[in-house]
C-alpha cells in the first residue's frame, strides 16, 4: 500500500471518527448571547464600530492574496489560493454586515464565507502533504460540504431546533487533521513553520473571542472579538506566506516567479 493511499485512509478514518463523535452529542442550538459582544459602542454612526471596522483586516489580506496569485510557485496551489483570497474578502464583508446588524439571519453571511476559507486552506495543505490529486479531488466537495453545514444549521434554526453540529465539524475537524498531516508527512511546497504559524494565530483568535469581555474591560479600547478578526486575518496572511515560500535544498526562499 503506497504512502498516499495510507495517508488518505488515515485521514478518512479520522474524519469518520470525528463526525461520529460529534453526532453522538445532542443538537447544539445557537446561543442568543453569541450576538452580544462586549464592545457595542456606536462611533461615527456605525453600531458596534470596532467589531465592524476590524473586518477591514480580512478584506486587506484577501486583496493581498489575490494580488499574489501570479507568484504562487506551483500551479496545483493556485485554485485553493484563489478561493482562500475570495473567501476571506467575503468573510470581511459578511462579518461586517453581521456585526452591524447582529442576528441569526445575518450570521449566515458571516459563517458561509468562513467555510470557503476553512475548506480552501485544508485542500491546500492536503495537496502539499498527501498529493496534488488528493487535494484537488477534495476541494469542491469540501466547499459544498461547508456551505451545506451552514445551510443545515440555519434551516434547523428556522425550524426552532437549532443544530450547529455539522458546522462545528467543518470548523474544528480540520484543526485536528492539519496538525496530523504536518507531523506525519513531509511537504512538497509549503513551509511547515508558516503552517504552524497559521494554526497558532487561529488558536489565539479563538482565545481572544472567548475572552471578549475581559479584554475589553482591560483595554477599554476594543473587545476580544475585534481582536479575533485581526488575528484570524493574520492567520490567512501567514497561510499566503507559507505558499509564497518555495523550498530550495533545505532552505525556504520567497518566490521570485
Amino acid at each position: 500500500m503506497n504512502s498516499e493511499r495510507q495517508q488518505g485512509l488515515l485521514l478518512g478514518a479520522m474524519v469518520a471518527g470525528g463526525i461520529s463523535a460529534v453526532f453522538f452529542l445532542p443538537a447544539i442550538p445557537q446561543d442568543p448571547a453569541y450576538h452580544v459582544c462586549a464592545d457595542q459602542r456606536t462611533i461615527f454612526g456605525i453600531a458596534n464600530f470596532w467589531n465592524v471596522v476590524s473586518n477591514l483586516s480580512f478584506i486587506a489580506v484577501g486583496i493581498f492574496a489575490l494580488s499574489r496569485l501570479s507568484r504562487v510557485p506551483h500551479d496545483p496551489l493556485q485554485q485553493p489560493c484563489l478561493l482562500l483570497g475570495l473567501g476571506v474578502i467575503l468573510v470581511g464583508l459578511g462579518s461586517a454586515y453581521y456585526h452591524y446588524r447582529p442576528s441569526t439571519a445575518t450570521l449566515v453571511w458571516d459563517r458561509l464565507p468562513m467555510t470557503i476559507t476553512f475548506m480552501a486552506f485544508f485542500s491546500l495543505v492536503a495537496s502539499d502533504r498527501v498529493s496534488e490529486r488528493f487535494g484537488r479531488a477534495l476541494l469542491w466537495p469540501l466547499i459544498c460540504t461547508g456551505a451545506a453545514s451552514v445551510a443545515y444549521w440555519y434551516w434547523t434554526e428556522l425550524d426552532h431546533r437549532g443544530d450547529l453540529r455539522a458546522y462545528a465539524v467543518v470548523q474544528f475537524l480540520p484543526l485536528l487533521l492539519i496538525p496530523s498531516m504536518l507531523l506525519t508527512s513531509r511537504g512538497r511546497w509549503l513551509s511547515t513553520g508558516w503552517l504552524w504559524g497559521v494554526l497558532t494565530a487561529y488558536l489565539l483568535a479563538k482565545v481572544a473571542e472567548t475572552y471578549d469581555g475581559a479584554i475589553y474591560d482591560f483595554t477599554r479600547f476594543g473587545g476580544g472579538h475585534s481582536l479575533k478578526h485581526v488575528l484570524a486575518a493574520t492567520a490567512v496572511l501567514i497561510a499566503m506566506f507559507a505558499v509564497l515560500k518555495k523550498r530550495v535544498g533545505n532552505e525556504w526562499h520567497g518566490s521570485t516567479r
